[in-house]
């Protein structure tokens, strides 16, 4: 199936949008507002304008090419059997919420804006969570438990802990897991990891949900310094968010 270039999907988006159907436009926003992944599928010859959930995309005549297009962010033209269709794709801004205001989350959080993630730094302990050290990112100094109910964790949410503290890990861990976040990562040693699992098997949490856990944390490049372990973290969850499950 066939991907056209970038330019002529914007070309054709912009003239679509104008030519949506009313309930249609209706439906989208109310989807856009709970953050779920969504897209407009029309084609560009004849009838048939129709509303996509990346829940829904089993089955679909186009789910090969909805998938792609959910997984990259980005509209697209496509053919399929003798046609051609504009997939009109609406992603939610991916999230970062980092557990723990410590020196690899400064780097984290400076480079995880960069690449255009929403950061949210949680850390009960305000000698860390302090605005000097983090001026341009939303910054809770609360216990995960309290904060990350108004967060509103999803499957677009990417989550972090960096403290070894399991009174503050745990409760972030099992919350993004129950949430189902696409990416679930923790700093420690495989021995770390190991007594964190036992304890979070205590709670009842299958084994099959606590294998998501990423850690040690990041990809395996060798990583010493606060920036260089930042930037591992950031690749894995780059590597999940694009090559991963379908969100």
């Amino acid at each position: 199936m066939l991907a056209y270039p970038a330019a002529a999907a914007s070309a054709s988006s912009s003239s679509l949008w104008s030519d949506m159907r009313l309930d249609i436009l209706s439906a989208l926003n109310r989807e856009r507002e709970k953050r779920s992944a969504v897209a407009v599928v029309t084609p560009l010859t004849g009838e048939g304008q129709r509303l996509v959930l990346a829940d829904a995309v089993t089955g679909d005549p186009l789910a090969e090419d909805l998938s792609r297009a959910f997984r990259a962010g980005r509209s697209r033209i496509v053919a399929h059997e003798g046609g051609e269709y504009f997939i009109d794709v609406h992603v939610p801004s991916p999230r970062l919420v980092i557990i723990g205001a410590v020196h690899i989350a400064q780097a984290l959080a400076a480079m995880g804006e960069r690449l255009g993630y929403d950061i949210t730094i949680i850390d009960p302990r305000t000698a860390f969570a302090s605005p000097e050290r983090f001026p341009t990112v939303v910054l809770r100094a609360q216990w995960p438990e309290d904060a990350l109910p108004d967060i509103g964790l999803d499957r677009f949410t990417a989550v972090a802990a960096l403290t070894h503290d399991p009174r503050i890990d745990d409760p972030a861990l099992t919350a993004a897991l129950t949430a189902g976040c696409f990416y679930v990562g923790a700093l420690g040693s495989r021995k770390t990891h190991a007594r964190r699992l036992e304890r979070l098997a205590e709670q009842g949490i299958p084994a099959d949900i606590l294998s998501r856990i990423r850690a040690p944390i990041g990809l395996a490049i060798g990583a010493i310094s606060p920036e260089e372990i930042a930037v591992s973290i950031l690749a894995e969850i780059t590597q999940v968010l694009r090559k991963g499950e379908d969100l």
